[in-house]
């Protein structure tokens, strides 16, 4: 994904995290043959055969309330989130991941491609990188990798992403002296490029320039399908075709039309997704358990980033404030497509994203928004999931019409609300293993049953928040290293009385730090916000709010949330020196 210009899953033996043998890519028509022999892995090669499926996620660098700041504690956070979530590889988009969390995933388990540059002689923005590439690239991939060597995690380095130039001549050739001098550099790891095969041949597409249109907005508009379709083309093949043979494993952003006339066209090439989109995951991992050709699948995103706003929001005609395109206006704030929000809290995405991988037994509900049941939705792009959330508290919408979505492994679901049921319906509809539902929204226990061949194999629940709401504050640990590496990261909640969490009636929270600590960063997962991650005062969102402690020295810090009408919560923290 890349901001603004006219702009997988690994083998079973990565994902028990050994690294393949090296493979040739394609045709190598000049320069010597890398000392690794090649194989053919659509043939079988034990490399690419399957024992288990794990989702993979691109993510961007900043750690959302703490800003651009690598911290180690919230590298290591992160990386545990996704990992818990189900993810086993990152892709570090669109540049070297910081050693903290490269240590992280060393510790955790968690594969690497990181990935050099977002730009080479061509630029994308004013004043960008591309200006420096000439006199820099050498030193900076020797940085790369001198940084990386000793990381088991990286498995894998990429040389760019959506690079302008890959679909000529001179851009062939930059793309070999990049591969080569890795390779000079550190020949036990594959090497590989995030193409995005429409603008290797945007200089085609007459239609497009003359719209002045950037290559997001052409996604957005056109959506996944138009990309599929001109990623398949034969410009894109014959132009491409010598950039990827430098690679050996190619990296195509959104061009899964090519995964099954690649293994035919080029036997000897490796691919992986090295970017897709996140609501065709359901399509996307039968295409490539389909093709041994293509060992694996990033979505964009795995968790949620500062920047490139909106382009997972979706926009509604009765909205005043919707502008209708791609990218949001302010106080957008965030892209709002990962399966986690910037906090770490898991959105529906996450838990369909389980399913359709086989990692999840039982269902997962989310219900859309019911003050927007009914609007017209006039921008969903392939980056957004649908507008929902995995609540059934909406207070003032009793007896409103709601959608509600039901993800599961299974060929038919059952909705019951409070032991009745009010809805059943096939799996599969709009999205493969996902059922939707119109009912009326009522107080009680919203429960789905998913049935195949006509046998129960799973079932989950969504309760609703009773009686009085109170604040509820947890820290991730209460025992911290006296140093500015260690974070406490403390959930500020509103829950009823048996712990369900109070959504649909957002309120103000505050936060106070004392003693050997400082509030690092407040914040929430709205996308859309003019409050400030280093205020005290947060409104929540969905029911929640995330402060982060950092330590200041060894002692007790004390941490004392706070709201209108609700009681005070104190939490009692230690940070303990060597």
């Amino acid at each position: 994904m890349e901001r603004r210009f006219p702009r997988a899953v690994l083998g079973a033996d990565l994902a028990r995290g050994r690294r393949p043998a090296r493979r040739r890519v394609g045709r190598r028509p000049h320069g010597p043959r890398h000392p690794h022999g090649h194989g053919r892995p659509a043939e079988g090669s034990p490399h690419q055969r399957r024992t288990g499926a794990a989702p993979r996620a691109c993510i961007h660098s900043d750690n959302g309330p703490l800003g651009a700041a690598s911290i180690a504690r919230a590298e290591e956070r992160r990386v545990q989130l996704l990992k818990d979530a189900g993810f086993n590889a990152i892709r570090a988009a669109h540049n070297p991941a910081s050693p903290a969390m490269l240590d992280a995933c060393d510790r955790i388990g968690m594969l690497v491609m990181d990935e050099a540059f977002d730009m080479w002689g061509r630029g994308k923005t004013d004043h960008d990188y591309s200006l420096d590439f000439a006199q820099w690239w050498r030193a900076d991939l020797e940085s790369m990798v001198a940084k990386d060597m000793n990381h088991p995690s990286v498995i894998m380095y990429s040389i760019g992403n959506e690079i302008v130039e890959v679909g000529t001549p001179h851009g062939a050739i930059q793309a070999r002296e990049l591969a080569e001098h890795v390779r000079s550099l550190d020949p036990t790891r594959l090497v590989t490029n995030g193409v995005n095969a429409t603008l290797a041949v945007l200089d085609d597409l007459d239609g497009i320039m003359a719209s002045d249109q950037g290559l997001n907005e052409l996604m957005g508009e056109a959506g996944a399908n138009m990309m599929s379709l001109i990623g398949s083309s034969d410009a894109v093949t014959t132009r491409t075709e010598e950039s990827s043979a430098a690679l050996d494993v190619l990296g195509l952003n959104y061009a899964d039309g090519r995964y099954a006339n690649d293994a035919e066209r080029f036997p000897h090439r490796v691919i992986v997704g090295s970017e897709t989109f996140p609501t065709q995951i359901g399509d996307l991992w039968p295409l490539v358990e389909a093709n041994p050709n293509v060992i694996g699948d990033f979505t964009w995103t795995g968790w949620d980033y500062l920047g490139e706003v909106g382009i997972g929001a979706t926009s509604y005609a009765e909205d005043p404030e919707a502008n209708g395109a791609l990218e949001r206006e302010f106080p957008y704030l965030t892209a709002w497509c990962g399966d986690f929000d910037i906090t770490g809290w898991r959105r529906p995405v996450s838990y369909y994203r389980e399913i359709v991988f086989g990692l999840r037994s039982e269902p997962a509900i989310a219900v859309l928004r019911p003050e927007r049941h009914g609007q017209t939705i006039t921008m969903q792009s392939p980056w957004a999931w649908s507008d929902s959330v995995d609540s059934w508290t909406w207070p003032g919408f009793e007896g409103a019409p709601v959608t509600v979505e039901v993800a599961a492994d299974a060929d038919e679901v059952a909705l019951l609300l409070d032991g009745v049921e009010v809805a059943r319906g096939p799996v599969g509809g709009r999205r493969p293993k996902l059922a939707e539902f119109e009912t009326v929204y009522r107080p009680g226990t919203l429960e789905a049953v998913a049935f195949r061949s006509g046998a129960e194999v799973g079932r989950t629940a969504l309760v609703s928040a009773t009686g009085p709401t109170r604040l509820v504050a947890a820290a991730d640990r209460t025992t911290l290293r006296a140093d500015d590496t260690d974070l406490a990261f403390i959930a500020i909640e509103l829950r009823d009385a048996a712990g369900v969490l109070v959504t649909g009636a957002d309120r103000e929270v505050s936060v106070s730090v004392t003693g050997a600590g400082r509030l690092a960063g407040f914040g929430t997962g709205t996308p859309k916000t003019t409050e400030r991650f280093d205020a005290t005062t947060r409104t929540t969102f969905d029911g929640r709010a995330l402060a982060i402690v950092r330590p200041t020295g060894a002692g007790a810090i004390t941490v004392t949330a706070s709201g209108p009408g609700l009681e005070d919560v104190v939490l009692d923290l230690e940070a303990v020196g060597h």
